[in-house]
């Protein structure tokens, strides 16, 4: 699916990550991804983002549309050419589009569940609610902080940032095999978020996710950030 150059501004993104069993995840996931890991754990996460102004490269800002969404994700690497490449497998998506429910897996890679979003945000806090069209549920509770989470995988603020920005291409199944996209962003920066509470009925389905497999991590806060996304395309990508 090759798609135009999309700009826009990221508005909002919290990144929601847990360290999960590297064989829960290697059983989940469909070739050739296979999970990266960190001291020994697999990273899988929920990103929560508001965008505004998307719209193809080059139309005015004022064309662009905006919206609240949510997307599950595990980090994967895979072999392309010989070399080993690294992103993101995106099992999920969720919208409170019209247009991106209508658009996902017709124009924009992934299908992309309708789903109602509550939130209340100010300077300092966060709370998200989300009722998607199955069922599938979000509830977060979090705030600002200048402390990341001191028993992350990640060394440090800096580590976990580092990893996160090298996962830029995000995979979505299709009835073909995967849509590929890369996000391109101008202006990359990453504060912590401490989270107080965190639901998610997609990490908590026993089946795929074993009691006990999946467990906090860590989390992180962005903020106006201008981006472009690309088609990327390869063996796999049709």
């Amino acid at each position: 699916m090759k798609l135009p150059v999309i700009e826009g501004i990221i508005e909002r993104r919290m990144l929601i990550n847990f360290a999960v069993d590297k064989d829960v995840l290697a059983n989940y996931l469909p070739s050739p991804f296979r999970p990266k890991l960190i001291q020994g754990r697999g990273i899988a996460g929920i990103c929560l983002i508001r965008l505004r102004q998307i719209r193809p490269k080059g139309f005015p800002a004022q064309m662009g549309i905006g919206s609240e969404n949510a997307a599950h994700r595990i980090a994967v690497e895979w072999t392309e050419n010989g070399k080993i490449k690294e992103g993101v497998y995106i099992p999920r998506r969720d919208t409170d589009s019209h247009i991106n429910h209508w658009a996902g897996g017709r124009v924009f890679p992934g299908v992309h569940h309708l789903a109602e979003f509550d939130v209340s945000e100010n300077e300092e806090s966060y709370k998200l609610d989300m009722r998607s069209d199955d069922g599938t549920g979000i509830s977060l509770l979090a705030r600002q902080t200048k402390l990341f989470y001191p028993d992350s995988v990640f060394q440090d603020l800096e580590s976990a940032s580092a990893f996160f920005r090298k996962g830029s291409i995000g995979f979505s199944p299709n009835q073909k095999g995967y849509d590929g996209l890369e996000l391109q962003t101008m202006n990359w920066h990453v504060d912590p978020l401490a989270v107080e509470e965190v639901k998610s009925s997609f990490f908590g389905n026993k089946t795929n996710f074993p009691e006990g497999s999946v467990t906090f991590d860590n989390a992180l806060l962005m903020k106006e950030i201008s981006h472009t996304w690309h088609t990327y395309q390869n063996g796999f990508c049709p």
